[in-house]
């Protein structure tokens, strides 16, 4: 094989196993408040040069700095509450005003044609933003099951319309301190993903 073929595989490889494992710490940090688990990964992330465009480096400071208790506290007020958190992190509400709307709906269909099985004991609704960049993950990471096409229209169809948003929301969140720099991290990366899929693959 010609060495400079060979470097460009290996290059995508690497890009992908990145990709795949933003997804998952985003998908991580909205699904659940962040365990010790979690700040460890963020204290061991360096970043890659392809990474330069990812405020890594914020969202390190702010976990290096944060208190888990508070943490907690405040993802129970962002998105839980007592009725209901401050933010409401689904794709139907976002698209529709509603919850369990027919995005909802079309989340569940095409998870059901990926093969994707909801798991015991998990609770929310599969257009969690948690959970569609979890699943996200999942496609990117598994280049043998799923073709860059599926990758392509689970996020044209379900995170590329609403998530942005969704996070400038976060962002700008009364009870958000960590999660300012979650909100500009995930942005952040949307922005990249957008680009990266209107390019020609």
């Amino acid at each position: 094989m010609n060495q400079t073929v060979l470097k460009t595989e290996v290059a995508l490889v690497e890009e992908e196993v990145a990709r795949a494992g933003v997804y998952g710490l985003i998908g991580a940090l909205l699904a659940a408040a962040p365990d010790s688990a979690v700040f460890d990964l963020l204290e061991a992330v360096t970043a890659s040069p392809n990474d330069t465009d990812l405020p890594w480096q914020e969202i390190k400071t702010a976990a290096a700095n944060a208190d888990s208790d508070a943490v907690v506290d405040e993802y129970h007020a962002l998105f839980i509450g007592i009725g209901r958190g401050e933010l409401l992190p689904y794709a139907s509400t976002y698209l529709t005003g509603f919850l369990q709307e027919q995005p909802l709906a079309d989340v569940r269909k095409d998870l059901a044609r990926l093969g994707f099985a909801r798991q015991a004991g998990v609770h929310e609704p599969e257009d969690h933003a948690g959970a569609l960049c979890q699943v996200m993950a999942a496609l990117v990471a598994s280049p043998e099951e799923f073709s860059f096409d599926d990758q392509h229209v689970f996020f044209s169809q379900h995170i590329g319309p609403w998530m942005g948003e969704f996070f400038s929301d976060l962002a700008a969140a009364e009870q958000a301190d960590f999660y300012q720099s979650v909100a500009r991290f995930g942005l952040a990366f949307i922005e990249i993903e957008k680009r990266y899929f209107s390019m020609e693959i």
